[in-house]
C-alpha cells in the first residue's frame, strides 16, 4: 500500500512539474508587468466600499481585481489612471470577470458620500474603497504600494495637502493572490500614465498563465 502510495505521489509530482514547465516555456510571458510566477500572499484585511458594505478578502475571491491607491483631490495621476481604466474595462471584461477597485488614501478628507460620487464618475461598475490609516498602511505595504501625506499648502488650512502614493496597479488573481503590478510609463515633464493597450495585452497572457 505504501508503494502504491508513493507511486501515486510521485505521478502528481511529474504532472505539477510537466505543467509548470508549459506555462513558462509554451504560453506567452507578460511582457510589460512585474509578474509573480508564484503569486504573493494577500494578508486578512477589511476596507469598507463607496456604499457602506464591508469589502474583505472575500470580495476579491473568483474574480480578477485591479487596486489602484489614489485619493479624490489628486490633481493628476488618479483621474488620469481612472479614466484609462474606464477606456479599456469593456476589453478586460471580455477577457476575464474583472473589477476595479481605488482605494483612497486620504481618510479624512474622503468620505463616503464623496467616495460614491467620484467613482461613478468613471464608472459606475467600479468600486472606491476606504479605511484609516492603521489599517491601509499594512495593506499598501503588503500590496507593494506606499503613500505619504505631505505638508499642508497653506499653514491656515489643515485640509491644503496632498498625499504622495504609488502610482501603479496591483493585479489580484480570483483565488485572492496578489498577481502581478502594473507600473506606470513616465515621460520628462509628463503625469505617470498607464498604457492601457499594454494592459490588456498583458492581462490576457496572465489569465492564460493563471488557468
Amino acid at each position: 500500500m505504501n508503494k502504491l502510495l508513493y507511486v501515486i505521489v510521485a505521478i502528481v509530482a511529474l504532472a505539477a512539474g510537466l505543467l509548470g514547465f508549459y506555462k513558462s516555456f509554451y504560453l506567452a510571458q507578460p511582457e510589460h508587468a512585474l509578474y509573480y510566477q508564484q503569486p504573493r500572499v494577500l494578508k486578512p484585511f477589511q476596507l469598507t466600499d463607496h456604499q457602506g458594505s464591508p469589502f474583505t478578502n472575500e470580495q476579491v475571491t473568483g474574480k480578477w481585481s485591479w487596486v489602484f491607491f489614489g485619493y479624490t483631490s489628486c490633481p493628476d495621476v488618479c483621474p488620469t489612471t481612472l479614466q484609462e481604466l474606464n477606456f479599456i474595462y469593456d476589453e478586460l471584461t471580455d477577457i476575464a470577470d474583472n473589477q476595479v477597485l481605488l482605494v483612497s488614501v486620504d481618510p479624512q478628507r474622503d468620505s463616503q458620500e464623496k467616495l460614491a460620487q467620484y467613482i461613478a464618475y468613471f464608472n459606475r461598475e467600479f468600486k472606491a474603497l476606504r479605511a484609516d490609516h492603521g489599517v491601509l498602511f499594512p495593506f499598501a505595504r503588503n500590496m507593494g504600494l506606499m503613500y505619504a501625506i505631505t505638508d499642508s499648502e497653506s499653514d491656515n488650512d489643515s485640509n491644503a495637502y496632498l498625499v504622495d502614493h504609488s502610482a501603479s496597479i496591483v493585479l489580484i488573481n480570483p483565488d485572492g493572490q496578489i498577481a502581478a503590478i502594473f507600473k506606470p510609463e513616465q515621460e520628462i515633464g509628463q503625469v505617470p500614465s498607464i498604457d492601457g493597450a499594454k494592459l490588456v495585452s498583458d492581462f490576457e497572457k496572465i489569465v492564460r498563465l493563471h488557468h
